[in-house]
């Protein structure tokens, strides 16, 4: 049984509760900058056990009467094909699937903005292409001098050569395909059209992470520098609170060092400022609604370890700096974590020292380790697959789920006919082959019933695994790594 961290049915209601009397501190129209992700966070579903991946979405569906949603994308990552890589889609393509996903539970996507555009070819044609499908479209351009030269940012050759976006709810979220989308700069040009039209706008920020209100250097936070090792993103005591207000709370970085700029920014927009500290501009209630303080320190633990493993990979494959590895390697000093502390990692390097082919191994919710090694048929991690799912439904190690006579033509097919040079099943065809065996084999069917209870299991392999065995381990919701090395030495991997 997996022990809970954090109370999701309080955060939803406080969270909600917390923004509605943001809405009430200015003319009943807050634009609500939105970071993370809105309806799949699962870094904070891993790091604070209990937190739902759709908690923002479920905390915005009771708001929905009086919510709207802008997406903003930044027209060179139109142009440059930028990736969501835990997706592998475009961020042009994801605004499509993000507006769908946000129609489909009932919230009002009012328009689509392209910031810093200059005619990008592939910016105008993702223009008509929305056009086309009755999407309306505004367009921001870039600001010489922003974010530092107020005078002309504030000013009718700054902001107010963007299109002012029409909105007509009172809270306005404003979220994107990914970082450097442009969604704090759309805000603010917001307020700007917003108090030219006489409208007394606010704006604030919702990022999950860093947690402000628990301690600098607590592992939930220090998770999130290692999920942002890449971006350099750095936790410290916000100085701006600690001054005004004599309590220390924790930001990051970059919403720190451009406060002032902010600060100046809402002044010569609004007369005033009315935020005293970066902490102020924010409303997550995240912290509040921590239950077990240890269990969401032993999570973002582990987090940090399967990061620091991911940013192995992501280097052999040319997408980081060392540096994000070094990162990691300081965060794991300081709190005294190694590799060895994720329990399934020396089984499946065991079983390749074993065997010299590669090996895999689940740590299930029970503590248990189940290890799976390649054999001609199957690969490690659906041997491992198979094993776990015996071991669950309570079915002795020496029965096979699938027979022979099911798993050898499935190898001819791929072989003979499809020209794979690979014969062994990868998981989803041994589950495929799992679900024709369990029509006439009640092991079959009782192995098929308990896959639910691998959900949350901890796995490793020896090598990097396919394409094909990564998206079912994700659809499963196993928490899996791998060692930075390819099976093949070879040039290109698929």
């Amino acid at each position: 049984m997996r022990k809970l961290a954090f109370s999701n049915e309080k955060y939803v209601e406080l969270q909600s509760k917390h923004i509605k009397e943001r809405i009430k501190q200015f003319d009943n129209k807050l634009y609500l900058e939105f970071g993370g992700k809105l309806f799949d966070d699962h870094h904070a579903s891993r790091v604070l056990p209990g937190f739902q991946p759709d908690s923002k979405l479920k905390m915005l569906l009771e708001l929905k009467q009086d919510a709207e949603i802008v997406i903003v994308i930044n027209a060179n990552d139109i142009e440059k094909n930028k990736m969501r890589g835990d997706l592998g889609i475009t961020y042009d393509e994801e605004v499509l699937r993000l507006i769908d996903a946000y129609h489909s539970v009932g919230l009002y996507v009012g328009s689509v903005t392209i910031t810093r555009y200059e005619n990008q070819p592939s910016a105008k044609l993702f223009i008509e292409k929305l056009e086309k499908l009755n999407i309306k479209v505004f367009k921001h351009y870039p600001i010489n001098g922003y974010p530092h030269d107020i005078e002309k940012i504030v000013s009718k050759e700054g902001f107010g050569q963007n299109d002012y976006i029409e909105t007509t709810k009172p809270l306005v979220v404003i979220t994107a395909p990914g970082p450097g989308s442009g969604k704090m700069a759309t805000c603010l040009s917001q307020l700007y059209h917003e108090y030219v039209r006489g409208v007394k706008a606010g704006y604030a920020k919702f990022e999950t992470f860093p947690i402000w209100n628990i301690p600098l250097k607590h592992p939930v936070n220090l998770a999130y520098e290692a999920a942002t090792a890449d971006l350099n993103d750095i936790n410290m005591i916000d100085p701006f609170h600690l001054e005004a207000y004599q309590e220390t709370t924790v930001n990051y970085n970059r919403d720190v060092e451009i406060f002032p700029v902010l600060e100046a920014t809402f002044k010569k927009i609004m007369g005033t400022c009315p935020y005293k500290s970066p902490t102020d501009m924010g409303v997550n209630m995240a912290g509040k609604c921590i239950i077990d303080d240890e269990v969401a320190k032993q999570a973002s633990c582990d987090e940090i370890i399967r990061r620091y493993y991911q940013a192995k990979l992501d280097y052999k494959r040319g997408r980081v700096q060392q540096s994000a590895i070094s990162k990691i390697e300081s965060i794991m000093t300081s709190l005294d974590l190694k590799t060895s502390d994720r329990h399934c990692v020396a089984p499946a390097l065991q079983i390749e020292q074993e065997t010299q082919e590669p090996g895999f191994a689940f740590e299930l919710n029970d503590g248990k380790i189940i290890t799976g090694k390649t054999t001609d048929l199957l690969g490690c991690a659906s041997a491992a697959l198979l094993n776990s799912l015996k071991y669950l439904a309570g079915i002795d190690d020496d029965v096979l789920l699938i027979a022979p006579e099911v798993i050898e033509p499935v190898s001819k097919l791929k072989t003979d006919i499809l020209k794979n040079k690979n014969p062994r099943l990868h998981t989803d065809e041994v589950l495929l082959a799992l679900s024709i065996s369990a029509t006439h084999s009640e092991n079959a069917k009782k192995a098929l019933a308990v896959i639910h209870e691998l959900e949350y299991a901890q796995a490793h392999s020896s090598v990097i695994l396919s394409d094909v065995d990564n998206e079912v381990l994700r659809k499963l919701k196993i928490q899996f790594t791998c060692e930075a090395k390819f099976e093949a030495s070879k040039l290109y991997h698929k």
